[in-house]
């Protein structure tokens, strides 16, 4: 199973919220991660949907693919979808020994 093995302080400040949990470098530096420092950025709909669907990602420790795998699956299923979603992915081997 592949997953991101990157560092997660530089994800968790890019989205602004803490994904690993008592991260001592995100409470140091709680800014974005770069040179040059946050510009002003235009908030569209679509960044919004991509920051959430990025912190789910991250959160869960899954890549692109196969969080669109789990996605159709939630999709299928009767019921709503995002409920559907988080319930597959909390019922993960990993997730469920980690919690």
């Amino acid at each position: 199973m592949a997953r991101y093995t990157g560092p997660m302080t530089k994800k968790s400040r890019r989205l602004g919220v803490d994904l690993v949990g008592g991260d001592a470098a995100y409470e140091r530096r709680p800014y974005p991660p770069g040179q040059h420092g946050r510009g002003r950025i235009k908030e569209s709909e679509y960044l919004l949907q991509l920051r959430e669907k990025q912190k789910a990602r991250y959160t869960y420790g899954v890549l692109e693919k196969q969080f669109h795998n789990y996605y159709t699956e939630a999709s299928r299923r009767p019921g709503k979808t995002g409920d559907n979603l988080l319930q597959l992915l909390e019922c993960r081997l990993d997730n469920v020994v980690y919690r």
